[in-house]
């Protein structure tokens, strides 16, 4: 090693250079690397080598050593004579030996001179004929492993276009989905962790690879071993919560129903005190009431409907009442419908783990005991009993018209309320199944049902939506099986806990919730998918409004039976609303409804009828009704997650701010300002589309990098217009108004609400406040999007 360590100092980086490019050949020639197979790239190692053996025959190369090759690739990779990044320099002693075996005094430096006799010749030929045997055995090895472990190149994936997605839902049929209903209503009953467990178990069987089960131990509100009870004192009758007198033979009847018939989270106790009836609960009720009695812990008799239970149970508490009988009126529900002697469940629960408010209930989180969420003792009732309280007689009922429920104001009713539910900890299951997407692995379009918690008054209806979700899956993996994927990663969902409060969709998203933000990029929704029959009632957010429009023509078989609905941004009920509230992600969902033409019927779907297999099976006897929706939602699910460019419109986002702001210009609002900044949103999407969705969409324009870039920005459209808090019950983004007759933002409008309850103007201002940074954070979101893209294209040309 002295020597060389002599030597070395003579050599010129241009040798140095030339010699690491020649044992690194050799390297790559042995190692039999795929990439040399190139006619290309072989010509051009053989002329390397070719240049290499002149260059070794000059003066000051007799003693190279490689190791200083590799420290130069270690320590001193910015050095302008090396080009490292074509090949990666080996250790290999073999490769080491072969490049010094070149050097003629090689010999002479490291091993004794032979003695020169007639054996020379022979021991020489021998040597050479070994060294092409072993050469010529170790090229056979490495070719056949080599071989083996480069495996021909897969088939190329099948195209997506209209026509796969057409051979894909084409799959999907009324009578799959009636069997596969049939087949879950047998597990009904059974424990929320087992029916998880067999629907994990029908997924996989279809072939849908990476499934899991997902389990969290929350804090359930439950009923106790016997019925509530309200009593009018009156009379002394005593009653249970869908109008059966309190006697044993009735409370075995339904026994199930009658238990679920309650206020899950409601306050516990007994209350008794006198009923005031309050409507609908409105800001104008509540100021006729405290007008002419005092509330104070007096029990309200309330229907459902017109805004949401959450918002209404908030005027009440602050109001001073300490009770609340809730029913629906019968001349809010659809002629259709027979629900007067029915009683209901709701939940009080805003959503998530009440112990875990924010946070996911995983192992080691702090618990809050929370044993209720209200201090209100709040209990559902049917109509029947309403009218038994109300005293309706009856030649005050028309044949020809309905007359809403009121009770004579002139009577005094004492009502006696008893509520014993129970808190407890349980378990609920989460199934998980994910399909890889081969373009944007890391891009998830997320499809969610849900299913049977815990023997809950949704009775069967549950099973209408996981039926359509699993005949989705059954007609996707019939495709993959023959090679096809989506673009993007399909992620399929059946949620736990939704009648408490979406809880089992709440935890799952807190626990991943950095994942989520950064590669959701749409919530396609099927919850309780057939309600009636009577009309097809499609829901999205602004920037998928278009594509959920558009599916509906795609899906008409015989277009006489395909008028086309409208398609509104409204608050719906079901385990979509963390991703809409909390992660910004644009969402969309069809359902068939009874035609309902009363003003009060928004949000009576808060209120959960026990359904039995017969009603859905009445409903829609031959499935059709199902399989339109499992093929609307899976087309919708399907372009979002194989478009190249995602299928939102930016320009509609802005449209929906501007018409929500039109209706406010008033005495009361300044809406000036928020004119001004909506223009600017409407005129920066407008360019954003016309300079960048078009060129997108055209294959010729489509780079890569640029199609990744747009896709990010259309992926958060909806996150600026999450406000930081919202009213009980009205949703944070503020995109979705309350329901089909109203045309503001929510959070407006419930200011302006709150105003004549307490005539102030701070509330007002705080939430015009909100909505202005809502929507000057778009128009800057949108501006910057356009900015970046004008960055990089400048810089590539």
């Amino acid at each position: 090693m002295g020597e060389n360590e002599s030597s070395l100092p003579n050599t010129s980086p241009q040798d140095k250079k030339m010699a690491y490019h020649k044992v690194n050949a050799d390297q790559r020639a042995q190692g039999h690397s795929p990439y040399l197979d190139n006619d290309d790239l072989q010509a051009t190692a053989l002329e390397l080598e070719w240049d290499m053996e002149k260059e070794l025959e000059e003066p000051g190369f007799d003693h190279f050593r490689l190791d200083g090759a590799v420290q130069h690739h270690l320590g001193n990779s910015q050095s302008p004579d090396l080009d490292l990044e074509p090949i990666q320099p080996s250790t290999s002693p073999k490769g080491r030996f072969q490049r010094l075996q070149e050097d003629p005094d090689y010999i002479s430096h490291y091993t004794r001179q032979a003695p020169k006799n007639n054996r020379c010749n022979f021991f020489q030929i021998l040597k050479v004929f070994c060294t092409a045997l072993i050469v010529f055995i170790f090229g056979i090895v490495i070719g056949y492993y080599s071989g083996k472990k480069c495996p021909s190149p897969p088939a190329s994936p099948e195209p997506n276009n209209p026509h796969t997605y057409h051979e894909i839902l084409k799959e999907i049929k009324a009578e799959n989905i009636q069997q596969i209903y049939r087949d879950l209503l047998q597990f009904s009953r059974e424990d929320d962790v087992d029916t998880a467990m067999k629907i994990l178990v029908q997924w996989t069987s279809y072939g849908l690879e990476d499934v899991q089960l997902v389990n969290y131990s929350v804090l359930l509100d439950l009923p106790g071993s016997s019925s509530n009870t309200i009593t009018l004192k009156n009379s002394g009758e005593c009653f249970y919560p869908d109008g059966q007198q309190c006697n044993r033979g009735t409370k075995t009847l339904h026994s199930q129903d009658l238990l679920y018939s309650y206020a899950a989270y409601s306050a516990k106790g007994t209350l008794e005190a006198e009923l005031v009836d309050v409507q609908y609960g409105t800001i104008e009720d509540l100021i006729r009431i405290q007008a002419i009695t005092n509330v104070t812990k007096k029990i309200a008799l309330l229907k459902l409907g017109q805004s949401p239970l959450l918002y209404k149970l908030s005027l009440l508490e602050d109001a001073g009442f300490g009770g609340v009988l809730l029913y629906v009126d019968p001349c809010d529900l659809p002629k259709t419908t027979d629900l007067a002697d029915k009683a209901f469940m709701v939940s009080l629960n805003s959503g998530g783990d009440p112990s875990t408010p924010g946070y996911a209930s995983i192992d080691g989180s702090y618990r809050q005991h929370r044993l209720n969420l209200t201090t209100l003792l709040v209990q559902p009732i049917s109509a029947v009993l309403a009218k038994k309280i109300i005293s309706v007689p009856e030649n005050s009922i028309q044949k020809d018209r309905c007359v809403p429920l009121q009770l004579p104001s002139t009577e005094k009713k004492i009502i006696s309320l008893n509520i014993q539910s129970v808190t407890t900890y349980r378990t609920i299951s989460n199934v998980i199944g994910y399909l890889k997407g081969t373009v944007f692995p890391d891009r998830y379009v997320l499809i969610g049902s849900h299913h049977s918690s815990l023997n809950t008054s949704s009775g069967q209806e549950w099973a209408s939506s996981t039926a359509i979700i699993t005949a989705f899956i059954q007609a996707l993996m019939l495709k993959v099986k023959r090679g096809w994927r989506p673009d993007r990663t399909i992620v399929f969902c059946s949620w736990g806990g939704t009648s408490f409060g979406n809880i089992g969709s709440y935890e799952w998203a807190e626990d991943l919730k950095r994942v989520l933000q950064r590669n959701v990029v749409a919530y396609v929704s099927l919850h309780n998918p057939v309600r009636g029959n009577s009309t097809l009632h499609p829901i999205a957010s602004p920037s998928l409004q278009q594509l959920t429009a558009e599916s509906q023509s795609f899906n008409c078989v015989e277009k006489t039976k395909c008028p086309g609905s409208n398609v509104s941004s409204v608050q719906i009920q079901g385990d979509s609303d963390y991703f809409i509230n909390h992660l910004g992600v644009p969402a969309t969902q069809f359902s068939y409804e009874d035609i309902n033409k009363s003003e009060n019927s928004s949000f009576l779907s808060e209120a959960l009828f026990p359904v039995h297999a017969t009603k859905t099976e009445e409903l829609d006897p031959s499935f059709k009704l199902h399989e339109t929706i499992a093929k609307l939602t899976g087309q919708v699910t399907l372009q979002i997650a194989n478009e190249p460019v995602l299928p939102f419109n930016a320009l509609d986002i802005a449209l929906e701010v501007q018409n929500s702001l039109k209706v406010l210009i008033g005495d009361k609002v300044d809406a000036s300002q928020l004119l001004a900044v909506a223009s600017q949103l409407r005129d920066t999407a407008e360019l954003f589309q016309s300079d960048e969705m078009r060129p997108a969409n055209d294959p010729k324009e489509r780079a890569p990098i640029r199609v990744r870039m747009l896709n990010d920005v259309l992926q958060s459209l909806e996150k600026s217009f999450l406000v930081q808090q919202a009213p009980p019950g009205l949703y944070r983004n503020i995109l979705y108004r309350l329901d089909e007759r109203t045309n503001q933002f929510s959070v407006l409008l419930e200011a302006l609400e709150h105003y004549k309850l307490h005539q102030s103007n701070e509330t007002i201002q705080a939430a015009l406040s909100e909505v202005l940074n809502s929507i000057s954070s778009a128009q800057v979101y949108f501006k910057a999007g356009l900015d970046v893209f004008e960055t990089t294209l400048a810089g590539k040309k």
